[in-house]
């Protein structure tokens, strides 16, 4: 847990401590490698390279009122999830997490301890993934125009990891014959959103608890993308964080490929088709086109199954799922007891 002084006792605000104190206590819950020649502090972090790797950059933007609600979302679980997000991004590509700058917009009256419970949360994933924060920016959020209401609160993460040339995961390299696989399980995340929703109604929502773990605090895959690349099983792979159907149509555009899914091997638990025939809706259809799953979706040659089936003891009992096939006509579908359907468009920002 952060520890606080005098000066930053939980009740204070961030605008009451100011940035220059507000930047001292955040660095003082950092710890920097060997590796970090100059952390914060500076202009700008200098890190030393990584012999005989390639880097991977890669940056994503967490902004309350459109990616999160702080009336259901606790601020430990923002912060783990703001950068859960990127280190997904990662793992798509094979690389192993190293460092990570942090840009934090606050509002003036968030409370010292309410930013420690995000810096919580993001740390202790940071610790558990072996990344460096070793940098950033802190700005102040403007106050709503002819309003009451505090600006939003946004989290700006950029990470970097290392990854051999030999080793790189891209969404461009599937070929017709390769099977498509899945981990984890899907849909459950959006159903957690609904339901956190619906509590706020004083709803009886607590027989989905593991969806709402799910939505708040997503497990990205790194290990598991490590041992891909590592062990050379996919020809191409991509996180399903905006969609498995848009996942999908992304490394078919890119591979200029097909790719035809099978609906009853897709990995929804009972609990998220519970929740769907409650509400009405299509587990399936609804699985394919909402986002918020930090699953990775990979397609490999049939003859790597025995080395897909050697990590398996590796990655903590995360099913893999094999969904589909790869196919030379450059069209994707997906097989279901009513025929071969299109897939549906995932999320996708301003549409």
């Amino acid at each position: 847990m952060a520890t606080t002084s005098p000066k930053t006792t939980p009740a204070s605000t961030v605008a009451k401590l100011g940035e220059r104190a507000l930047i001292a206590h955040i660095r003082s819950l950092l710890a920097m490698p060997d590796w970090v020649y100059l952390g914060p502090g500076d202009d700008a972090a200098i890190l030393e390279q990584e012999p005989r790797t390639l880097e991977a950059l890669t940056t994503d933007a967490f902004v309350e009122h459109v990616h999160f609600d702080r009336k259901f979302c606790p601020l430990d679980a923002v912060g783990h999830k703001a950068l859960a997000i990127n280190l997904s991004d990662l793992a798509a590509m094979g690389a192993k997490p190293r460092a990570a700058l942090l840009s934090l917009v606050l509002p003036g009256e968030l409370t010292i301890g309410d930013l420690d419970n995000l810096l919580n949360g993001l740390l202790s994933l940071a610790n558990r993934s072996k990344i460096t924060i070793v940098g950033g920016n802190i700005s102040r959020s403007p106050a709503v125009p002819r309003a009451s209401e505090q600006g939003p609160l946004i989290i700006d993460v950029a990470v970097t990891g290392n990854v051999g040339r030999r080793r790189v995961l891209t969404r461009s390299g599937a070929r017709p014959g390769d099977e498509i696989y899945v981990t984890g399980s899907i849909g459950g995340s959006v159903v957690g959103l609904h339901s956190l929703q619906a509590t706020l109604n004083n709803s009886k929502q607590s027989r989905f608890e593991t969806c709402h773990t799910r939505y708040l605090w997503p497990e990205p895959r790194v290990r598991i993308g490590l041992l891909l690349g590592r062990n050379r099983i996919a020809s191409a792979c991509i996180d399903i964080s905006d969609g498995l159907g848009n996942a999908v149509k992304q490394i078919s555009e890119a591979s200029k490929v097909g790719m035809v899914l099978d609906a009853q091997c897709l990995p929804i638990e009972q609990i998220v088709h519970d929740w769907h025939a409650e509400q009405g809706t299509d587990a399936i259809a609804e699985t394919l086109s909402q986002g918020d799953d930090y699953e990775l979706l990979f397609t490999m040659p049939p003859k790597y199954r025995n080395r897909l089936l050697a990590i398996n003891g590796l990655i903590d009992n995360i099913a893999i799922t094999k969904i589909g096939v790869v196919t030379k006509k450059c069209e994707v579908s997906i097989q279901t007891s009513k025929g071969n359907l299109d897939l549906p468009h995932g999320f996708e920002h301003f549409r």
